[in-house]
């Protein structure tokens, strides 16, 4: 009876790993505004507030693309804000980042 009981509770622990793991994956961002980007801000969806800066100290130059990792996420849907030199704000909102990744332009400013 005990080794059926642990047996059991083995193949639900083995099944129930993976479903509750969440998102892991990444999402690349290219900057193409013309101006270099100062601040990367990657939130969950209808998240209150704007996670930590992803680019820390480090800057994204025009014309270049930037890779983000996202681990344990709740789900791969997120918003993403950029801040250039000016000060200005591009954002996405809802992006399924499983799906797409960002390019932001001069139409993306906020």
């Amino acid at each position: 009876m005990i080794k059926k009981a642990l047996a059991l509770f083995a193949v639900l622990f083995l099944f129930s790993g993976p479903a509750s793991a969440g998102f892991d994956g990444y999402v690349e961002v290219t900057n193409n505004t013309g101006y270099d980007i100062y601040y990367l801000y990657v939130s969950h969806a209808k998240s209150d507030s704007w996670e930590e800066d992803v680019l820390d100290d480090d800057i994204l130059p025009n014309g270049h693309t930037v890779r983000v990792n996202l681990r344990n996420a709740k789900s791969s849907i997120f918003d993403i804000r950029a801040k250039d030199e000016d000060g200005d704000t591009y954002t996405i909102w809802d992006l399924d980042v499983a799906r797409h990744d960002v390019v932001f332009t001069l139409d993306d400013m906020d």
